[in-house]
Protein backbone atom coordinates (compact mmCIF):
# COMPACT_ATOMS: atom_id res chain seq x y z
CA UNK A 1 0.00 0.00 0.00
CA UNK A 2 1.04 3.53 -1.13
CA UNK A 3 1.47 6.68 1.15
CA UNK A 4 -2.40 7.74 1.67
CA UNK A 5 -1.64 10.96 3.61
CA UNK A 6 -2.61 14.20 1.57
CA UNK A 7 0.13 15.65 -0.79
CA UNK A 8 1.21 19.30 0.07
CA UNK A 9 3.46 21.52 -2.24
CA UNK A 10 4.56 24.78 -1.96
CA UNK A 11 3.73 27.62 -4.99
CA UNK A 12 1.93 30.29 -6.31
CA UNK A 13 -2.05 30.47 -5.69
CA UNK A 14 -2.43 30.11 -9.76
CA UNK A 15 -0.74 26.73 -9.23
CA UNK A 16 -3.99 25.23 -7.48
CA UNK A 17 -6.53 23.69 -9.21
CA UNK A 18 -10.12 23.14 -8.70
CA UNK A 19 -9.73 19.61 -6.84
CA UNK A 20 -7.09 21.45 -4.66
CA UNK A 21 -7.28 23.33 -1.14
CA UNK A 22 -5.07 26.58 -0.31
CA UNK A 23 -2.68 27.18 2.80
CA UNK A 24 -1.72 30.65 2.68
CA UNK A 25 0.90 32.73 5.26
CA UNK A 26 -1.01 36.11 6.41
CA UNK A 27 -4.40 37.21 7.34
CA UNK A 28 -7.59 36.41 6.11
CA UNK A 29 -11.11 34.31 6.52
CA UNK A 30 -11.17 30.43 6.43
CA UNK A 31 -13.44 29.43 3.77
CA UNK A 32 -14.27 26.14 2.04
CA UNK A 33 -10.82 24.26 1.10
CA UNK A 34 -9.18 27.67 2.27
CA UNK A 35 -6.95 28.07 5.68
CA UNK A 36 -4.86 30.94 6.63
CA UNK A 37 -2.26 31.05 9.41
CA UNK A 38 -0.27 34.02 10.68
CA UNK A 39 3.25 33.31 12.22
CA UNK A 40 4.18 35.24 15.46
CA UNK A 41 5.41 38.32 15.91
CA UNK A 42 7.89 37.61 18.45
CA UNK A 43 10.23 34.95 18.76
CA UNK A 44 10.08 32.59 21.66
CA UNK A 45 11.71 29.69 23.51
CA UNK A 46 9.84 26.21 23.00
CA UNK A 47 7.00 25.59 25.33
CA UNK A 48 6.57 29.25 26.02
CA UNK A 49 3.36 29.85 28.21
CA UNK A 50 2.14 32.37 25.47
CA UNK A 51 2.24 30.32 22.85
CA UNK A 52 0.08 27.09 21.95
CA UNK A 53 1.49 23.58 21.45
CA UNK A 54 0.69 23.41 17.61
CA UNK A 55 2.25 26.16 15.51
CA UNK A 56 -0.06 28.19 13.31
CA UNK A 57 0.89 26.03 10.14
CA UNK A 58 -0.45 23.02 12.19
CA UNK A 59 -3.38 24.39 13.28
CA UNK A 60 -4.55 25.46 9.72
CA UNK A 61 -3.52 22.54 8.16
CA UNK A 62 -6.19 20.96 11.15
CA UNK A 63 -8.98 22.93 10.21
CA UNK A 64 -8.66 21.98 6.29
CA UNK A 65 -8.58 18.55 7.80
CA UNK A 66 -11.02 18.50 9.94
CA UNK A 67 -13.19 20.56 7.23
CA UNK A 68 -12.61 18.14 4.48
CA UNK A 69 -13.55 14.85 6.38
CA UNK A 70 -17.19 16.89 7.91
CA UNK A 71 -17.75 17.25 4.36
CA UNK A 72 -17.70 21.63 4.73
CA UNK A 73 -17.25 22.65 1.46
CA UNK A 74 -13.82 21.03 -0.75
CA UNK A 75 -12.94 16.93 -0.98
CA UNK A 76 -9.60 18.62 -1.94
CA UNK A 77 -6.79 15.78 -2.99
CA UNK A 78 -3.90 18.33 -2.59
CA UNK A 79 -2.59 21.38 -0.38
CA UNK A 80 -0.89 24.16 -2.28
CA UNK A 81 0.94 26.19 0.27
CA UNK A 82 1.54 30.27 -0.52
CA UNK A 83 4.35 31.51 1.40
CA UNK A 84 5.43 35.20 1.67
CA UNK A 85 8.77 34.22 3.91
CA UNK A 86 11.18 31.65 4.52
CA UNK A 87 9.93 31.25 7.83
CA UNK A 88 6.42 30.48 6.99
CA UNK A 89 7.64 27.94 4.96
CA UNK A 90 9.85 26.77 7.93
CA UNK A 91 6.74 27.06 9.74
CA UNK A 92 4.54 24.24 7.25
CA UNK A 93 7.64 22.11 7.16
CA UNK A 94 7.76 22.29 11.36
CA UNK A 95 4.17 21.66 11.51
CA UNK A 96 4.57 18.30 8.65
CA UNK A 97 7.14 16.81 10.30
CA UNK A 98 6.81 17.39 14.09
CA UNK A 99 2.90 18.10 14.64
CA UNK A 100 0.78 14.54 14.96
CA UNK A 101 -1.97 15.59 13.27
CA UNK A 102 -0.64 17.37 10.35
CA UNK A 103 1.99 14.54 9.74
CA UNK A 104 -0.92 11.79 10.22
CA UNK A 105 -3.11 13.25 7.36
CA UNK A 106 -0.13 15.35 5.32
CA UNK A 107 3.08 14.58 3.55
CA UNK A 108 5.25 16.86 1.51
CA UNK A 109 4.84 15.62 -2.01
Amino acid sequence: MGDRRIPVVFGPRAAAGPSDALLLEGVGADGPGVAWFRLPKASHVLGCACCPPRNAAGQALGRLFLARGRGDGLFFGRVVVVVTSEAGRAAVLAALEGDALASGAFRVG
